[in-house]
């Protein structure tokens, strides 16, 4: 059973949903149902606006309670986890945000259970005099269809349909025209999604198992079966694998036609356990592939969680053809918490081109443009030990990785060999005649390629020793011995570590090289 901070599986969706209406002052819960509501719905009522409801399974946060709010949706209904709303509830949402003048429309993803419980909860509204109408959206594009919806789940897209419908209510439009923006969205819009781990129901086992070095493409929010099982590939062949399948044109498939020069939004949506830094990747080789390889424009990038599976790790990607005033209905201000709003002045397309940098190169420049070999006798030794030196780094990252896990995070082999292998492409470039400039070059390379701590420990340590090999005759042990101890009390300057802590300088100050440093000096 996987672990959850939760206090009951029972009572989770309910203490999750006391949450979010707590921390969010323009919320509220309607008594005795897992409904949230917009706080000023009698004012939205009043004015004879459209208002929408949407709704489904638990597990899915922050759909669809985070996009209840102004320009969005009225009421959000909530299942058990992975779970349709009853009924009952859905009709208590519907009464709680029924606008005479205005109707109701419903967004409902394509399952089943929605389809089902969200329209007996209709037929029951209407027969009580209220004006409703439903949407359905189907916008996966995993599995083929032959062209029919039945097989086609509603996932992330969802949310687009909800954004749009919710301005253009928000905006005074009518119900019929906040219906037909509705399905036109719907018809606009297409999701592939890619998962590297499973996701499971409180007080359950994982629904389903991947190995190590598996992922799936096309796994339903739930859990339900993708397209294809594959081995772990680089982020950016797996996007371009979801972005061919999406837009493919094979027979039963077809969902999506890309056409150069066409106009569409994005969204990069986190399955639940991804961290930001790969979201934030995966949408920079999304935009690359769909600007570069097949020639659309991204007007839009939306980045975050919108609607997940619990700590599903994975991410889907959805692509929304945009229309005429699609644009400013995207743009147009909701305070829906789950919407990422952005400044207004910085609502133009993607932009990914860069500010120029004035810095100056790694090593303030000493890595020259053309190769050259040592001359000198201590050139040629110099170089000779910082390459070896280099290829036992590069031969030790298992074992300092697995030293490392013992009290860090695991990556010190990787640290140091990302740093040796900057060092031994920069070999050749290096004035290794002129060591403190060689020394300045390898600074350089260690900061530029090895970062972390480690790397600006060891840009210090070589930078400060520098110096004494400007200063005197590196040809003299006198002047290295310097050199060492000039580094090492840089770095306690600046590391404010001391002799006796448990760091890089007590390995450094052991009692061999302190002997080693005090007699040259001597």
């Amino acid at each position: 059973m996987s672990k959850k901070l939760v206090n009951s599986p029972e009572d989770a969706v309910d203490e999750a949903l006391a949450g979010m209406v707590a921390v969010h002052p323009g919320l509220r819960l309607l008594e005795g149902h897992r409904v949230v509501v917009r706080a000023d719905i009698a004012s939205v009522v009043k004015e004879g606006k459209v208002t929408l409801l949407s709704g489904g399974g638990s597990g899915h946060e922050p759909a669809h309670a985070g996009f209840v709010g102004q320009g969005m949706l009225s009421a959000a209904v909530a299942g058990s986890v992975f779970a349709s709303p009853p009924p009952a509830s859905i009709l208590a949402a519907l009464r709680a945000i029924s606008s005479p003048n205005g109707g109701t429309l419903m967004i409902v993803k394509n399952y089943t259970g929605d389809r089902l419980n969200f329209g007996i909860a209709a037929e029951r509204a209407k027969a009580e005099g209220m004006k409703v109408e439903m949407v359905i959206v189907a916008e996966d594009t995993a599995l083929p269809s032959s062209g029919k919806k039945a097989g086609r789940r509603g996932l992330c897209g969802t949310i687009l349909v909800h954004k749009i419908a919710g301005a253009l209510s928000e905006q005074g439009a009518t119900l019929e025209e906040v219906v037909k923006a509705a399905e036109k969205v719907a018809e606009s819009v297409a999701t592939m999604s890619v998962s590297l781990s499973p996701c499971s129901v409180p007080g359950h086992k994982p629904s389903f198992h991947l190995q190590e070095d598996e992922m799936e493409l096309g796994l339903g929010i739930h859990g339900e079966a993708g397209a294809q099982r594959t081995k772990l590939q680089p982020a950016n062949k797996v996007v371009a694998r979801m972005l061919d399948h999406l837009t493919s044109q094979e027979p039963g498939y077809q969902y999506f036609k890309p056409e150069p020069g066409m106009e569409v939004a994005l969204v990069v949506n986190n399955l639940g356990g991804t961290s930001n830094l790969e979201l934030s990747l995966v949408a920079n080789a999304a935009i690359r592939y769909l600007v570069d390889r097949m020639g659309l424009k991204v007007e839009r990038a939306y980045v975050g969680a919108f609607m997940t599976s619990l700590e599903m790790a994975g991410v889907s990607l959805t692509l929304l053809k945009l229309f005429p005033k699609c644009q400013q209905l995207l743009d147009y201000l909701t305070n829906a918490p789950g919407w990422p709003n952005t400044a207004k002045d910085f609502l133009v397309r993607c932009d990914t081109s860069k500010v120029p940098s004035s810095e100056r190169e790694s090593g303030d420049g000493l890595v020259q443009e053309t190769k050259t070999d040592p001359k000198s006798a201590i050139g040629v030794a110099l170089r000779g030990c910082v390459e070896r030196v280099c290829g036992v780094l590069c031969d030790a990252e298992g074992e300092l990785n697995a030293l490392d896990r013992g009290g860090g995070d695991g990556d010190c082999g990787s640290t140091l060999k990302a740093g040796a292998q900057g060092i031994k492409q920069a070999v050749p470039f290096i004035d290794w005649d002129t060591p403190h400039k060689a020394l300045l070059a390898i600074a350089g390379c260690v900061e530029r390629d090895m970062g972390g701590t480690s790397g600006a420990l060891y840009t210090l340590f070589l930078t400060a020793g520098s110096k004494c090999l400007l200063a005197s005759d590196p040809s003299n042990p006198l002047c290295w011995a310097k050199a060492l101890q000039e580094g090492m009390e840089a770095i306690m300057k600046y590391g404010k570590a001391s002799v006796g802590d448990r760091t890089m300088v007590k390995n450094s100050h052991n009692q061999n090289i302190r002997t080693y440093v005090h007699e040259c000096i001597a």
